[in-house]
């Protein structure tokens, strides 16, 4: 029977090793308001747990054996932790000035690390991190029957580890609808022609291929029902949508809808999102942890 604690022990390695780099490359750079200064990070650093106890006998026993550490913090009621240093490098872009940590870094925090147990010592009592279930990034398929017609409606759910979800759904007039972060629902065709796709033609030869059915041609449909023409007139359409009550401008609504889908450090998929998506729509997307392959493209 294997381990039932190595998944725990399994992912927080994973998490010190990789997660913290991905996280901290995420946010990196950091620039100020007005654009002046730009903070990037180098690279990380755990110190070993067995740092923060006094020199002697004690400390280079637990050099040899982690569970010595782990005793200590639970006599003195300690979170047993290690120190996280990190390098970064500043540069003031007016001047040009580059500032770089020295060799030692920057101390950042104590960080919680995990027993050989799988488990935390926070103040000297033992937590456990407890496991749950959540809904994988990727896109979902459902179809049922409409209660009045009995046509079969089809939906669709895009949902990403980090930004706004996508949610499609027909009407038994054949209608494609979205609903853009569980707003207001709204034709497909004006998130389409904000996107890019901008003319009446454009949409109609992008479906083409698989809006096949004579009886039932939803983006022709669509179209009829959708209130915008052009790219300009959907963005701004889509903007009054999702944000009711403010006033609308094309820059502001290019702006939201650059930060909703194509902002990496707004919009993920993660490497599960984007492996499900390639495997659902049949695409040859890189899975590499690059930022943009895993934004919405």
């Amino acid at each position: 029977m294997p381990d039932l604690v190595q998944v725990q022990i399994q992912s927080f390695q994973w998490f010190k090793d990789e997660g913290l780099r991905e996280l901290l490359e995420e946010i990196s750079p950091i620039t100020d308001h007005h654009k002046k200064m730009e903070l990037t990070f180098l690279d990380f650093r755990f110190d070993e747990p067995w740092a923060r106890m006094a020199k002697g006998d004690e400390q280079e026993r637990a050099k040899k054996d982690a569970r010595i550490v782990e005793a200590y913090c639970r006599e003195r009621d300690i979170t047993y932790a290690a120190p996280l240093r990190i390098w970064a490098r500043l540069v003031m872009r007016e001047t040009g000035e580059i500032k770089e940590t020295g060799p030692d870094g920057i101390f950042l925090g104590d960080f919680p690390m995990m027993t050989s147990d799988g488990t935390f010592i926070i103040n000297g009592a033992e937590r456990v991190v407890v496991s749950q279930l959540v809904r994988s990034p990727g896109v979902y398929f459902d179809r049922n029957p409409d209660m009045t017609t009995g046509k079969l409606l089809a939906g669709a759910k895009l949902i990403p580890n980090r930004g706004a979800w996508l949610e499609f759904e027909t009407s038994n007039r054949d209608v494609l609808s979205v609903k853009v972060d569980r707003k207001r629902k709204m034709p497909v065709t004006i998130l389409l022609r904000a996107i890019g796709l901008e003319s009446d033609e454009d949409l109609l030869a992008a479906f083409e291929d698989v809006d096949t059915n004579p009886d039932r041609r939803f983006i022709a449909t669509t179209l009829d029902k959708e209130p915008t023409k052009t790219r300009e007139e959907a963005l701004i359409e889509l903007y009054r949508r999702i944000r009711p009550g403010d006033p609308p401008t094309r820059d502001n609504a290019n702006s939201l809808l650059e930060n909703l889908f194509f902002n990496e450090r707004r919009y993920d998929l993660a490497r599960v999102g984007r492996f499900k998506l390639n495997e659902r729509l049949h695409r040859n997307q890189p899975l590499e942890a690059r930022p943009d392959r895993r934004i919405l493209t």
